[in-house]
């Protein structure tokens, strides 16, 4: 298990990659954070300099979501979609992830689950991957970092400054 800052990594078989951070806000709060794209463009960006270009979401089982980033500095794009498998507000959220240029081989599924105990919330997100050799890939890129910035980003939309803003989204 590695650990970036309040973001936690670990790989409990060899086609996932666990990664678990705590958010000082209810549930409820961080899982609109996540499904509400208003808000989600305010804390999904990655690295510095990268702006969400496109966050289209049918959030429903079945439904379809795209997501794009662009470069703040040249223009470069990238992006990906999926198909969420499932929803279950507040609590679990299940989708595949493909990128639109693939870095690692095949399709991912991720799963979001969120546990909340005395007004914190515990954000675990598992990806599997098809094999092990599309984790190793994962896991030698920047992926762990972007995650981290985007996670510590989050956590800055839930404070109260953050809960002000979310209430006018």
């Amino acid at each position: 298990m590695t650990e970036t800052g309040s973001l936690h990594v670990a790989t409990p078989t060899d086609n996932e990659i666990v990664m678990t951070r705590s958010f000082d806000a209810p549930r409820s709060r961080v899982w609109d954070a996540y499904t509400t794209p208003e808000l989600l463009k305010r804390w999904l960006l990655g690295p510095p300099g990268w702006s969400m270009s496109v966050c289209d979401m049918d959030l429903r089982e079945g439904g379809a979501y795209r997501w794009a980033w662009r470069s703040d500095a040249d223009g470069t794009e990238f992006g990906l979609g999926g198909v969420y498998r499932e929803v279950a507000a507040p609590d679990r959220l299940v989708a595949t992830e493909q990128f639109d240029q693939a870095w690692y081989p095949g399709e991912a599924v991720v799963s979001i689950d969120l546990t909340e105990a005395g007004g914190r919330t515990t954000l675990t997100q598992t990806i599997r991957y098809e094999s092990q050799t599309a984790r190793d890939v994962a896991l030698k890129s920047d992926m762990e970092k972007g995650v981290a910035i985007s996670y510590d980003r989050l956590a800055d939309l839930l404070t109260s400054q953050g809960a002000s803003a979310m209430a006018n989204h």
